[in-house]
């Protein structure tokens, strides 16, 4: 194996919950209130959509699609999210500091050499944010290929926190068949003082519609069973992706940081989940709310309210 290289889930397509817009002459991010499933390549207009995304929507209320069914491939929650501190340079895209909050791996003169890391708002380097989380989820949604991954990437602190508690949580429930539980990506929104009341979306991984824990944790088991009976070795591949990640210090090349940068490091908008406080003089941002999204989560609210009494 090449040192250096990260050796990272394959790739099939994305997932996010915006894309990118050309306004007058200049590239930027701009949010939506549902998931869009793209290949990997791009066109004039943007990421062209991948066959699963038109599948998915027509089988979706309204044609949004704010619910994914997914699957895991491993069974350690930290090899299907992946999230650090990243300072990337504009430019280049290339990854300059990668840390956990403790240490991080920076980029001299030098080389690659591993300093403390006191989180971005103590960092000296990561003034004027030029440093954010930045979180990979890989999930499988194709069966014709059981290895290869669709990847959510984000910025956000709302999206990677509530991951990492799901998959951690699912993990710990189900004895560690994370990988065999029937599960889905999940759009969410809510307000708060610094979004000025306008809903912010988030992901968030829960059950598949129909399906409580008692269940999920059931079918896990017999999937466990017939993987093993079939001589898959879930274990043998988890190591293996840890070892393949383990093999550079930056597990993103340059080419991800440049598409990083044009789609969540862009300082001419707010990002809809991490907002700054508004700078004087400038309105408050606008984000692309979509017919119906409050509406259908006031419905939502109601009908728990409803099956509680």
């Amino acid at each position: 194996m090449i040192k250096g290289l990260a050796i990272t889930p394959p790739i099939l397509g994305r997932i996010s919950i915006g894309k990118v817009v050309e306004k007058n002459g200049k590239r930027l991010p701009e949010k939506d209130d549902q998931f869009t499933i793209t290949s990997q390549i791009q066109g004039k207009e943007g990421w062209v959509k991948h066959p699963l995304d038109e599948q998915l929507r027509a089988k979706a209320q309204n044609q949004k699609l704010r619910t994914i069914p997914v699957r895991m491939i491993f069974n350690d929650p930290e090899l299907n999210l992946r999230a650090e501190y990243s300072l990337f340079d504009r430019q280049t895209g290339r990854p300059m500091c990668v840390g956990n909050g403790e240490t991080c791996q920076r980029l001299t003169n030098q080389g690659v050499e591993q300093h403390p890391c006191p989180s971005p708002d103590l960092c000296p380097l990561a003034q004027g944010g030029n440093c954010k989380p930045y979180g990979r989820l890989h999930v499988n949604l194709d069966e014709s290929d059981e290895l290869g991954t669709f990847i959510f990437r984000t910025t956000g602190f709302n999206s990677i926190r509530t991951l990492a508690a799901r998959l951690s949580y699912y993990h710990a429930a189900s004895n560690g068949l994370l990988s065999c539980l029937p599960l889905q990506l999940t759009l969410r929104g809510k307000s708060t003082t610094q979004s000025y009341r306008t809903p912010v979306y988030y992901v968030d991984l829960t059950l598949r519609d129909g399906v409580n824990l008692q269940q999920a944790i059931q079918t896990a088991k017999d999937i466990d069973q017939q993987s093993k009976a079939s001589g898959f070795n879930q274990q043998a591949l988890d190591q293996m992706a840890r070892q393949g990640y383990s093999n550079a210090r930056f597990e993103v090349n340059s080419e991800e940081g440049l598409d990083l940068v044009e789609e969540f490091y862009t300082d001419e908008i707010v990002e809809s989940e991490q907002v700054q406080p508004e700078p004087k003089g400038r309105a408050k941002p606008r984000f692309n709310q979509g017919g119906g999204f409050v509406q259908d989560i006031q419905k939502g609210l109601q009908q728990n309210v409803r099956a509680v009494n």
